[in-house]
């Protein structure tokens, strides 16, 4: 794909997002943002039965359009190819840039991945969640995800309390 039909991939899912949905009822609530550009996301993610699995996925948002576009971009995948939660934690935040294509984000890298860091510690929280419970403890507040924040990214009540500021 040429560095057009990358732009031109991006424009689509800005203007026509795919999963652009809230789910209240979801495992997983989790906001992320970018601090330093404004760009916000939460990601609703409900596990299957089989308790490793994706069943549903859905984000909101505001941002510029690579934040965005990403988000939609990444929900439509996680859904589509029926992604587990093992196959959150492998993508890694060049695939993603790859993926939306390295040419149209490349001076946009925290725009590109913020969806992605996201999804990753919504996971995260729902092993997390899930440990806790068969441990018969109570659900906690989850920190900063570390591998985000090196991006600059945000999740989890952080993320709510830096996009307020």
């Amino acid at each position: 794909m040429d560095r057009q039909e990358q732009i031109e991939n991006l424009l689509d899912h800005y203007e026509h997002p795919r999963f652009r949905e809230a789910n209240e009822g979801a495992d997983v609530i989790m906001p992320g943002g970018n601090p330093g550009c404004g760009d916000v996301i939460t990601i609703y993610l409900s596990i299957a039965d089989d308790e490793t699995s994706v069943a549903e996925v859905g984000f909101e948002g505001e941002g510029c359009t690579i934040s965005q576009a990403a988000a939609s971009i990444l929900m439509e995948m996680a859904h589509d190819e029926q992604w587990t939660l093992s196959e959150i934690d492998e993508i890694d935040y060049t695939t993603m840039i790859d993926i939306l294509g390295k040419e149209a984000v490349q001076m946009r890298p925290k725009c590109a991945t913020l969806a992605l860091g996201t999804l990753k510690a919504a996971a995260k929280k729902y092993r997390r969640d899930k440990m806790r419970r068969d441990a018969g403890l109570d659900i906690v507040e989850e920190e900063d995800d570390e591998s985000a924040k090196r991006l600059g990214i945000v999740t989890g009540a952080a993320a709510l309390q830096e996009t307020k500021e």
